[in-house]
């Protein structure tokens, strides 16, 4: 049955996938446009303020290998699917672990609830903390570090979520399920609001101090000066910093929406041809003692 849900699941995630690259390639990529093109404005500013000259052959030689077309086309495509493909096994994963060991959840509603939980602690989460930026929005100094830091981030929430869930069902006989599910609830917000006081903004990270002079919360690039102060090229634009983030919140929602919606009922369907009955009688043979 096992392998029967994970199929299911990476389906689909694939299905999950293609629909957020759709909507990425129609809303996403013109502002991944924007960005790069306020990246390559900047460099020339950049440049005449050292004081270089042959910028434009500078800037030739730094060409990608992989064509801005086939990079925001096809590559994306491509990692969109098999990012929800992982997505898919991975809800396919816990819903089989969570089957019989979740109390009276039915198998849609739990299939959605799980979903619902990938998307909390996978993306939204470490997104709260660490939100996803555009090209020329972020620092290359900082990647290993602020890869390091979302990954922690990402730990602690699926780490915390898995707990959440052990301690709501061991207090669910002493409080009831709803009161269990609050407290439980409560907990984990508790600690995320902890570890997100106890991290560092990206803007506290040592290359970004270095190269503003002073500590502050992202590291959006800051307006160019001359050497009087004066502005000579505008900082990276706010409205494409939001709306790149808006768009990428409502990737990620597609691909998790669907891949509850879709893997729901073919997950109800698994479990009624392994029982011959309803998925309740199957959870409810699932919790009662062999």
């Amino acid at each position: 049955m096992e392998l029967k849900l994970i199929l299911r699941g990476m389906l689909a995630g694939s299905i999950g996938g293609l629909l957020a690259w759709l909507f990425a390639l129609a809303l996403a990529e013109p502002v991944i446009d924007a960005a790069i093109e306020y990246e390559g404005a900047r460099d020339e500013a950049l440049a005449k303020l050292d004081g270089l000259s042959n910028v434009g052959g500078a800037l030739e030689e730094g060409e990608a290998l992989v064509s801005r077309t086939v990079a925001g086309g096809v590559g994306i495509g491509v990692g969109m699917v098999a990012f929800g493909i992982a997505m898919g096994a991975l809800v396919a994963v816990a819903y089989a672990l969570c089957l019989g060991r979740t109390g009276g959840v039915r198998a849609r509603p739990l299939a959605l609830l799980v979903a619902a939980a990938g998307f909390l602690t996978v993306f939204l989460i470490p997104f709260a903390k660490y939100p996803t930026s555009p090209p020329a929005a972020s620092t290359d100094d900082t990647i290993h570090d602020r890869g390091t830091l979302f990954l922690v981030v990402l730990g602690v929430a699926v780490l915390g979520m898995v707990a959440a869930v052990v301690v709501g069902q061991a207090l669910k006989p002493k409080l009831g399920t709803w009161n269990a599910s609050v407290v439980a609830g409560a907990g984990y917000l508790v600690g995320i609001a902890a570890l997100f006081v106890a991290l560092p903004p990206l803007g506290h990270l040592s290359a970004n101090v270095a190269a503003a002079g002073f500590e502050r919360s992202a590291e959006t690039p800051l307006p160019l000066r001359d050497d009087t102060g004066t502005i000579v090229f505008a900082g990276f634009p706010a409205d494409v910093l939001a709306e790149f983030r808006i768009y990428s919140v409502g990737t990620h929602l597609i691909v998790w929406s669907v891949i509850g919606l879709v893997f729901a009922p073919l997950a109800d369907r698994v479990l009624r041809e392994r029982s011959g009955v309803s998925p309740a009688r199957q959870l409810a043979n699932t919790q009662s003692p062999q």
